[in-house]
């Protein structure tokens, strides 16, 4: 499974397109905005805030431009809190025992100067609308946001990570707006105003890199998505630490119906000493960790875990979009046609991955997404998940 590090999300080309497109609805704005020309401005800062001096440009065998920073020099230290920070190039204490050292060449691209166009404004910036479903304190409160789950929970207890390996498909997204994600969510707090949230998985969002790939990508919240945390690399908080592995990057192959399957193995936990939130992907890659400071909840440990995949549905023709799920199959097609989470993890107080007790699951319209849990042997405890959107039960 190829990785390039850290891209832009497209190619120099298309990124010359990009910028076109934002002087011609900077013409048109001034045309009918008085202060248009201070909007103009904040996004001028931000972008020259995000966009990095290069020491070293890549371009990788899917398209991306990957430029390369200093590691010091990451947008994780724009934030004022960061600003005499050391950095940590390793955690202290590890679930699955000794790992090794990675090499430092810190890669951040020019993702931010396209995305920063395609966002209705600076502050909305990388950053996912708010979520409003308490899953297990209410599960039949309604789609308020526009986004519809099917996932698999755990909660009433203290957890300090999680851990899955996730099968990767490239769903298909029917608006640009819209994105398909598959994930696990460590939580604090409430889905008020003040959750805290750690994201991490593969997410296919037009709107966001510009095309339809499957992309690895994290996220980051500490108020309910409403002024904190990004995606990626796209603001302050999260520091990476390995340049081998890029967030927002393409991922690939992906499973095909009935073909060869892929999947991907996400582990994130608190380490006991610093406090920080690390993240792994696979085996062997330590991407970096969020400082403990950017969380209220997750300060101290983690309430609800959630494992399993997301939607936006616009109902832009006024029906249920047609953006698949996972691979676009219902959970009970199975192997090689449903999309599954395998072994999924949680991290306890004493730093061990165990099994997790008392499985739930939660979906807003089982006819549209749904979701089937399982455990054995080889695959521990698993689920199918995902569906079509859109069909004749989901109209």
């Amino acid at each position: 499974m190829g990785f390039a590090q850290l891209s832009r999300g497209r190619s120099r080309r298309a990124l010359a397109l990009a910028l076109c497109v934002w002087s011609l609805i900077s013409l048109s704005c001034a045309a009918r905005l008085t202060d248009s020309s201070r909007q103009q401005l904040d996004v001028q800062k931000h972008l020259n805030r995000l966009n990095k001096p290069a020491v070293k440009s890549i371009k990788s065998p899917d398209g991306d431009i990957i430029d390369c920073v200093h590691i010091s020099q990451q947008p994780a230290f724009d934030h004022p809190y960061l600003k005499d920070h050391k950095i940590q190039m390793r955690p202290n204490y590890h679930p699955e025992g000794l790992f090794n050292d990675n090499k430092i060449l810190y890669p951040f691209g020019e993702q931010g100067r396209m995305i920063i166009l395609r966002a209705s404004s600076v502050k909305a910036y990388g950053r996912k609308k708010q979520r409003s479903i308490p899953k297990s304190a209410d599960p039949d409160l309604a789609n308020e946001s526009g986004h519809q789950h099917a996932i698999v929970y755990v909660n009433g207890d203290k957890y300090y990570g999680a851990k899955a390996t996730i099968n990767v498909w490239e769903p298909k997204i029917q608006q640009p707006n819209e994105f398909s994600l598959s994930q696990l969510w460590i939580l604090g707090g409430s889905f008020g105003e003040d959750l805290n949230s750690i994201e991490a998985g593969w997410q296919v969002s037009p709107d966001l890199y510009g095309d339809n790939n499957t992309r690895l990508f994290t996220y980051w919240t500490s108020d309910a998505y409403q002024a904190t945390g990004c995606y990626n690399l796209l603001c302050s908080g999260f520091i990476q630490i390995n340049s081998e592995i890029a967030m927002g990057a393409s991922i690939s192959p992906v499973s095909g119906l009935r073909g060869s399957q892929y999947d991907i193995s996400i582990l994130v936990w608190k380490d006991p000493k610093e406090g920080h939130w690390w993240m792994q992907f696979g085996n062997d890659y330590v991407l970096g960790y969020w400082p403990s400071f950017l969380f209220s909840y997750l300060a101290d440990s983690a309430s609800m875990i959630e494992w399993g995949g997301e939607v936006v549905n616009s109902e832009a023709d006024g029906q249920h979009t047609s953006t698949q799920m996972g691979s676009g199959r219902f959970p009970e097609e199975g192997f090689g046609k449903a999309s599954y989470f395998r072994n999924i993890q949680v991290v306890d107080s004493s730093n061990n991955l165990k099994a997790p007790k008392g499985l739930g699951t939660f979906t807003e319209q089982s006819n549209c997404y749904d979701v089937q849990t399982g455990s054995n042997g080889d695959w521990g405890h698993y689920f199918y998940y995902g569906g079509p959107g859109k069909n004749p039960n989901c109209p």
